[in-house]
């Protein structure tokens, strides 16, 4: 039984083999492992997910049976939209997808921005899985960018929005 929490400094070590297993278990196949490392040493480094940590209006949790780390979502409000959470990480141990961790980070996530109107997210436009999870969450494509992650990437991402509860 996995239970959702707030992460702390002592989960880093534990989400980033997390994250480098799924963006390979997701991404290799359309990115191929060598550029896969390549945005996992860029993005995912301790000191990004350090920074992530301490990151003011954020929320990064984790799903934890006490063992092992199963699941993280990470969310930050927008700097740039108002009333706009940014979904930027919710990753699932590829073993044990399809078990509700992610519906429950997810969930979680949902709850910890309460001036949020809206959440959004970039997803791959390959990850079919990803798409299918996030519509059946509520979201709705509504646009595509061609430069997700840092400068002019060239990776293509398709762009969903949810309108958040009223509170």
């Amino acid at each position: 039984m996995y239970f959702v929490r707030t992460a702390g400094e002592q989960d880093l070590g534990k989400v980033r083999d997390l994250l480098v297993e799924t963006w390979h278990a997701a991404y290799d196949r359309h990115f191929g492992a060598g550029k896969v490392d390549e945005l996992i040493e860029l993005l995912l480094s301790p000191v990004k997910l350090r920074a992530r940590l301490a990151k003011r209006q954020s929320e990064f949790l984790v799903a934890d049976n006490g063992e092992d780390i199963g699941g993280m979502g990470y969310a930050v409000m927008s700097e740039q939209m108002t009333k706009t959470v940014l979904l930027h990480m919710l990753y699932v141990r590829p073993s044990l997808q399809r078990n509700g961790i992610g519906r429950d980070i997810f969930a979680e996530l949902e709850t910890c921005f309460p001036d949020a109107e809206v959440m959004r997210l970039d997803v791959e436009p390959e990850n079919a899985e990803a798409i299918a999870f996030y519509e059946a969450h509520g979201f709705a494509e509504v646009g595509r960018n061609e430069n997700a992650g840092p400068g002019q990437s060239g990776i293509p991402a398709l762009v969903f929005e949810k309108r958040l509860a009223s509170h």
